[in-house]
This record gives C-alpha cells, sequence and structure tokens, in this order.
C-alpha cells in the first residue's frame, strides 16, 4: 500500500511564493519518477512538473523560471518551489508517484489527495 502526504499550499497575492510537500511511504516500494500536477476548474489535470530518479527534471511551459521541483530519494520525498505565482495558477495540486512493488514488479501511478492554491489578484 503507498500513501502520498501533501502538505503546503494556500491562498497568496500574486507574485507571491508557495512551498508544497509530498512524501511517499510504502513498505516494499520504490519509486520512479515524482511529480506534481494541477487541476483547475473546468479544465483537464496537467503535469506541472516532474522529476526523475536520477535528478532529470521535466516542466510544464507555462511554469518554467518560476518552479523548482526537487526531490529526496533517500526519502521519497518531493517538492514544489512556486515563486512569482500568478492567478492562473490557482488549482488544486496534486502529488504524483510512480511506484514499483519490489516483489511482483507490478508498476502504477499514485496519487495524493490534492491540495488547493489560490492566487488572488
Amino acid at each position: 500500500q503507498v500513501q502520498l502526504m501533501e502538505s503546503g499550499g494556500g491562498l497568496v497575492q500574486a507574485g507571491g511564493s508557495l512551498r508544497l510537500s509530498c512524501a511517499a511511504s510504502g513498505s516494499f516500494f520504490r519509486f520512479g519518477d515524482m511529480g506534481w500536477y494541477r487541476q483547475a476548474p473546468g479544465k483537464q489535470r496537467e503535469l506541472v512538473a516532474s522529476v526523475a530518479p536520477g535528478g532529470v527534471t521535466n516542466y510544464a511551459d507555462s511554469v518554467k523560471g518560476r518552479f523548482t521541483i526537487s526531490r529526496d530519494s533517500a526519502k521519497n520525498t518531493v517538492d514544489l518551489q512556486m515563486n512569482s505565482l500568478k492567478p492562473e495558477d490557482t488549482a488544486v495540486y496534486y502529488c504524483n508517484a510512480r511506484g514499483m512493488q519490489r516483489y511482483s514488479g507490478s508498476i502504477r501511478d499514485y496519487w495524493g489527495q490534492g491540495t488547493q492554491v489560490t492566487i488572488s489578484s
């Protein structure tokens, strides 16, 4: 069983900063790519940023230069530092982790419960 525990989020003014954190746990699992997705009202869930176990990162064009993703593979944590926030960044942000069960080898994506980020203009 894998659990993703998210923290952070909240309400800030445009131009402000927030930091999201996520910790993955699960006996007999190891984790591949970890990242953050977001879903705004009436829109599809979209990738914000991801980071591979080796540290290679991927960002949505809309957040490049403003957001920074980082992970601690030893602790199975992934953080998203969000700077220069804009009203269009308002969404529910979801932590994602690709987990592989060590013994069966089965792989699937796991999701956090989501945390609200609201940016006021």
